[in-house]
């Protein structure tokens, strides 16, 4: 859930943090999951990426769509392959007080679709470009109902 599905006023849309945006209930693996249980995490839930964190909620890594077609392309098994092996380590992120104008500029100049927010390395959510543009239309809406 969104904080931002619970705005009842307008707001300066600019004004917005990544804390208002971000998704709370974040899908996440482990570093021990196969790569086969990250790409049905990734189908089921229709995502591109998906986080790796530690028994703390540590945010160690992310695992992408790219991560595991290049197992496949080098004809190996996913369910033989570990998330640890084939994690990107040095992951974007930004804070829950990161203002939305910085995660605009965070995820089109890396070309992202979504970043984690951490809280002192914590994962803690998740936005997307679709979250900021949700975060838009309700911040600026004309009308409640």
């Amino acid at each position: 859930m969104r904080r931002s599905e619970y705005l009842t006023e307008k707001r300066d849309f600019h004004k917005l943090t990544a804390s208002l945006l971000m998704e709370e209930d974040v899908k996440f693996c482990r570093l021990s999951d196969s790569a086969r249980h990250v790409a049905s995490q990734l189908t089921k839930f229709n995502f591109g990426s998906l986080p790796v964190v530690d028994d703390k909620g540590m945010l160690l890594g992310l695992i992408s769509e790219f991560d595991l077609l290049d197992v496949l392309i080098k004809s190996r098994d996913l369910k033989d392959i570990r998330a640890e092996e084939i994690m990107s380590r040095e992951v974007k992120f930004v804070r829950e007080d990161t203002p939305v104008d910085e995660i605009i500029r965070l995820l089109e100049a890396d070309h992202l679709i979504r970043v984690p927010v951490v809280r002192d390395g914590k994962l803690v959510g998740i936005v997307a470009r679709r979250d900021i543009l949700f975060g838009y239309i309700k911040s600026t809406a004309e009308y409640w109902p």
